[in-house]
């Protein structure tokens, strides 16, 4: 997994014409199926009687980004894939491009359509605000009192930030880390408490 990446901020949206048909893109932040669902059918519900509605979204994964595009009707490869790769030259994730196209009575061939759908996904997150999320992992540590000094050494060494301490029979503290650091962390608590920590990692 990735410890931070590119997303927008909020919904934007741009348009433009060409040979009298209307394209009107929308770039919306999406972090799941559900949200990707819930917000293309909105636009298809907004823009009904629309030509196309052609999509594309990039996400994060377990590993590599998960991507997919939609010509929803227009020749293969003329406007879903130059949307998604608008939103791969800018390094975006958690991101979807939907540009409606309203038919203007003119063809434009599969050129003018490549062109016309990437012209207006880069126009719509040209307008957007991006920002830089955080990735970080919980990982809770349960151990008996006396390597306290153990664990929260590591911690302080780690860079990890604290986001619960308890006391009590058995201490326990919970800490959110990037993912490239757990594995390394957890065996560093490990060896600071002869392995009698309890970890538990969220995944």
């Amino acid at each position: 997994m990735i410890d931070a990446y590119r997303t927008i901020k909020g919904p934007v949206s741009a348009r433009l014409t060409r040979k009298k048909s209307r394209f009107l893109a929308h770039a919306v932040p999406v972090d799941s199926q559900e949200a990707i669902d819930e917000r293309l059918a909105e636009i298809r519900r907004q823009y009904h009687d629309a030509s196309h509605h052609c999509s594309a979204w990039r996400v994060r994964g377990e590993g590599e980004p998960l991507v997919h595009s939609d010509d929803d009707g227009e020749p293969a490869g003329s406007a879903g894939l130059p949307i998604l790769q608008q939103i791969e030259g800018q390094d975006l994730l958690d991101v979807m491009v939907v540009v409606v196209r309203y038919f203007g009575g003119t063809k434009l061939g599969v050129g003018g359509l490549i062109r016309a759908y990437s012209d207006a996904a880069r126009e719509a997150l040209a307008a957007a605000h991006i920002v830089v999320r955080q990735v970080r992992i919980e990982v809770s540590i349960r151990f008996p009192p006396e390597v306290n000094s153990g664990v929260m050494g590591t911690i302080h060494r780690a860079g990890a930030d604290v986001l619960e301490i308890a006391y009590d029979d058995r201490p326990h503290v919970r800490v959110a880390i990037p993912p490239s650091a757990v594995e390394r962390f957890v065996a560093s608590i490990r060896d600071a408490t002869a392995a009698r920590a309890t970890i538990e990692v969220a995944r």
